[in-house]
């Protein structure tokens, strides 16, 4: 298992871990954003070959970080789905048999467009605008919110990614997280996606999330940008 980074705010321990997630102790729940489950599904209808094995690594790097952190729920701010139904939801729906206790909560994306009756079949509990739990709330696109209110926000939708610059012109893009005054943007957890550039304003962090190199026996890891 890859190496958590440690981080506080609203004095609530966050573990920001280099599998594109975030895992919040004092509530024992894993957030997550953008997983877009089915999208390589979609991709094959549409005549565009994408292989299945990029949806099976995703499940399976999920499934990991249920073991290791072991949490009691899943909070998901959006895009958990990518398109309408087919095949790779069948998947889905198996692997889901094996976490039956886990509680699944979503906050829906604009890709979340299964019918209702799927979602309560297959034990996922769904909020369409948004989710207050204590100090935070947890809504899919920060753009919607509203007024800054008395709640940090944790959002996903846009992808964030923030480009380090090496010697010379050299410069890599990562995926990354983003902890603004008022609200968070998490990374994509699907690594079948883009991604759009942050830029650090006062008072912000921004977390890269550096690949692991198995060549050099080294683990992913979490870097913050100054």
């Amino acid at each position: 298992m890859q190496i958590p980074f440690s981080y506080r705010i609203k004095d609530q321990q966050l573990w920001l871990s280099p599998d594109r997630c975030i895992f919040w102790e004092e509530e024992r729940s894993l957030i997550l954003s953008d997983l877009h489950f089915g999208k390589t599904g979609h991709f094959r209808k549409s005549g565009i070959a994408v292989p299945q094995h990029v949806y099976k690594e995703d499940l399976q790097r999920l499934l990991a970080l249920i073991q290791h952190f072991q949490p009691r729920q899943l909070l998901v701010v959006g895009d958990l789905f990518h398109s309408q139904e087919n095949k790779e939801l069948e998947l889905f729906q198996k692997w889901r048999d094996d976490f039956s206790g886990l509680e699944i909560q979503l906050i829906k994306g604009n890709h979340d467009i299964l019918h209702a009756d799927w979602y309560r079949e297959t034990g996922i509990r769904v909020s369409h605008e948004y989710l207050k739990i204590g100090d935070f709330l947890f809504i899919h696109d920060i753009t919607t919110a509203g007024e800054p209110g008395t709640h940090y926000s944790f959002s996903g939708h846009i992808h964030p990614g923030v480009t380090i610059s090496g010697a010379g012109r050299q410069s890599l893009r990562f995926p990354c997280f983003y902890f603004g005054e008022d609200y968070a943007v998490l990374p994509a957890f699907s690594r079948f996606t883009g991604t759009a550039s942050m830029e650090r304003s006062p008072g912000s962090a921004i977390f890269a999330i550096l690949p692991a190199d198995p060549l050099k026996k080294q683990k992913g890891s979490v870097l913050q940008i100054h």
